[in-house]
């Protein structure tokens, strides 16, 4: 198989399924940071493969697809050590957005997003922190979910800051999405049955951009035809930047915590961005924020509040279409910082959120988020669909 979209680090990585079941016949791409039997992650850098062995064991996430009939095929790229969501990888180059000509992938799931929107899988794994299955998948045009936090094992797995990684998925139709999730979750019961009302919160939908608003606007009329009346509010009046600070500071003292030893021991080549982002986490210490430890517990309060019951939130997954490549630094810092606020709620709330790929902006993909309850997983992705077989998506 010719890698055109450059979505893969290895296609030589294969696994043959180790079972029958409901992914019978399907093919899935891997990001390169799940352990698989014999094989060597590089994670986004050539450093990280220097320094280390060939997987012992293969992560039990992979090991449930392979035993529910599909089959492995490529190890897929990813951000430097998952710590981007732009997809741009100064030692490994971009994979080719295949729905966005001259535009970033989104990452840190780049590979993964990108192989499933190009049909070279049928579906990939990827992994979500900060929104690095979410906004690929939007970016790309394709279906992706991100679990609620611990509902998929994540031995096996390279960790960026393990209380917010999650191992999230992505698929080009909703069948396949929710057949990946049964296989994943162990099918077993969400905490609700039915979703009962759409909670909008205009604040959040501030954050996109005109066009990305009003062309995702129509489609919660859509869902709230099916699931039950929608109620617009105000969520946060003091908006997100404070979530998001809250966000990035717990998530950059778990960084350091998992990676900083090996930095300092193996002095790493990073590229432009990521160096900076891993020597500000250096300086971090976690007993000068110790009110963002409170902060997360008030958040994650707020959040289960809102929606228990069978209450989904509905937003855009980003603020608009993919950034063009190379654009200048300062740009698509001011990007990142607004997708990062729409972002960190499901990831400070350790929420499942689906992103559909149901819009076009100037031809380009534009995502739509529903967020639900926390361990309403299953009960979100049978909602996503029967949405798509009633044609509301």
């Amino acid at each position: 198989m010719e890698d055109c979209y450059r979505a893969f680090i290895d296609q030589s990585l294969t696994r043959e399924p180790l079972g029958s079941g409901p992914l019978n016949g399907l093919v899935f791409a891997v990001k390169d940071v799940f352990a698989v039997k014999g094989h060597r992650n590089a994670a986004g850098n050539p450093d990280w493969l220097r320094t280390h062995e060939a997987a012992a064991v293969t992560a039990s996430a992979v090991e449930k697809l392979l035993r529910g009939g599909a089959r492995l095929r490529g190890a897929a790229h990813t951000d430097e050590l998952m710590y981007s969501l732009n997809g741009e990888n100064f030692h490994y180059g971009t994979p080719v957005n295949p729905n966005a000509a001259g535009r970033i992938p989104g990452g840190s799931s780049s590979g993964s997003a990108v192989a499933v929107a190009a049909g070279e899988a049928d579906f990939a794994i990827g992994t979500d922190t900060g929104g690095s299955v979410r906004i690929p998948s939007s970016y790309c045009g394709i279906y992706g979910f991100r679990p609620s936090h611990g509902a998929v094992a994540a031995d096996g797995l390279i960790p960026l800051a393990p209380s917010f990684d999650t191992v999230g998925w992505m698929a080009r139709d909703a069948e396949e999405l929710l057949a990946v999730g049964k296989v994943l979750t162990g099918g077993g019961d969400s905490a609700v049955r039915r979703f009962n009302r759409v909670l909008v919160a205009e604040d959040i939908w501030s954050l996109a951009e005109d066009a990305c608003r009003a062309e995702l606007e129509g489609k919660v009329a859509d869902i709230a035809r099916y699931v039950g009346p929608a109620r617009r509010f105000i969520l946060h009046e003091g908006g997100y930047s404070e979530w998001m600070n809250t966000f990035r500071i717990l998530q950059g003292l778990e960084i350091w915590r998992s990676h900083g030893a090996w930095i300092e021991a193996h002095h790493p080549v990073f590229g432009p961005g990521i160096a900076e982002r891993f020597a500000w986490t250096e300086s971090l210490a976690a007993s000068w924020h110790e009110d963002m430890f409170t902060a997360r517990e008030l958040i994650r309060e707020t959040m289960d509040e809102l929606l228990r019951d069978g209450a989904i939130l509905v937003m855009p997954t980003a603020p608009g279409p993919a950034p063009l490549l190379n654009m200048p630094a300062e740009q698509l810092e001011t990007t990142r910082v607004r997708t990062l606020q729409i972002c960190c709620i499901a990831g400070l709330a350790g929420l499942p959120q689906v992103t559909l790929p149901v819009g076009r902006v100037d031809g380009l993909p534009v995502g739509l988020s529903i967020v639900a309850g926390r361990g309403c997983d299953l009960a979100l992705l049978e909602l996503v669909f029967e949405l798509s077989e009633r044609g509301a998506l």
